[in-house]
């Protein structure tokens, strides 16, 4: 009972910060709504057990992108007098379609037989376990040849950036 409420609350949040970012006017509100979306996902992952990607989610998404974004709009001059000239242009079409796929999510969640996990079925046991030892066992090449070809993109964006401030 207590993790339905816990989840609807999370529901909230996550829909009311992305609507605040979709209809916001100011991009610096929009930029810390992305927050409040970006935090009520990452409380979803943890009632689902899901601790890796939770982490994940908080260091890449919290940590690194909105951080970033919002250094971009906060360094940039003049972003939050923007006025957006066109808002007038879309909203017939954008209507029709948001009541299109509204009625087809909504026939997909009342026709869908859903399967309902046993408590004991839902473990509450953390995944990184499991994750780091397919890591390290039957993963290990891909994962290795993956770090390479990121290796070798960051080395190319150096050698790329270093040629153009010579130049």
């Amino acid at each position: 009972m207590v993790a339905q409420v816990v989840f609807y609350l999370l529901a909230a949040l996550t829909v009311g910060s992305s609507m605040m970012v979709a209809f916001s006017r100011n991009i610096v509100y929009s930029t810390f709504a992305l927050l409040g979306a970006f935090m009520g996902v990452v409380g979803i992952y943890i009632l689902l057990a899901a601790d890796f990607v939770a982490m994940v989610q908080l260091l890449v998404y919290v940590g690194g992108i909105l951080v970033l974004t919002i250094f971009a709009v906060m360094l940039t001059q003049g972003i939050a007098d923007v006025t957006v000239s066109n808002r007038e242009v879309g909203v017939i079409p954008s209507l029709i379609t948001v009541v299109i796929l509204g009625a087809v999510m909504l026939f997909a969640v009342f026709h869908t037989p859903w399967q309902l996990g046993t408590p004991a079925a839902m473990s509450s046991t953390p995944t990184t376990y499991a994750i780091g030892n397919a890591f390290l066992g039957e993963y290990v090449l891909p994962f290795e040849v993956a770090s390479l070809v990121l290796l070798a993109a960051l080395v190319g964006a150096i050698v790329i950036s270093r040629h153009e401030t010579r130049e």
